[in-house]
């Protein structure tokens, strides 16, 4: 059941994203920036990890799982921290998969041929 319920999740959230392009005319760029400050949001109030528990990767891989990475990392460096620790938690937390994009979006780049 946790394969069906992570399709229903991520589909849905995808769906909401699809809405947001199609009968709101919103741009990629609002949409993406709205499903980031939703997932901050949602885990801001506590419900984005009982969706993760529930839904697995379909709560993890969508886009809203980086509003949620960005609150949660920058929240529990704080305890820690204060102040200085709500600013390194969101870099600490967010590093390895902002890392990743440029290095294979490097690699793509050299290897393939744009289109131009």
């Amino acid at each position: 059941m946790i394969f069906f319920w992570a399709f229903v999740v991520g589909g849905l959230i995808c769906v909401i994203g699809q809405i947001m392009f199609d009968v709101f005319k919103l741009t990629p760029a609002h949409t993406l920036s709205t499903l980031v400050v939703s997932g901050a949001i949602l885990d801001g109030v506590g419900l984005y990890e009982p969706l993760i528990d529930f839904a697995g990767a379909g709560a993890t891989v969508p886009i809203t799982s980086f509003g949620n990475s960005l609150v949660h990392g920058a929240m529990a460096e704080a305890e820690k921290h204060g102040l200085v620790g709500v600013l390194t938690g969101m870099f600490e937390v967010t590093s390895s998969g902002i890392s990743s994009a440029i290095v294979f979006g490097m690699i793509g780049a050299l290897i393939f041929k744009p289109k131009g």
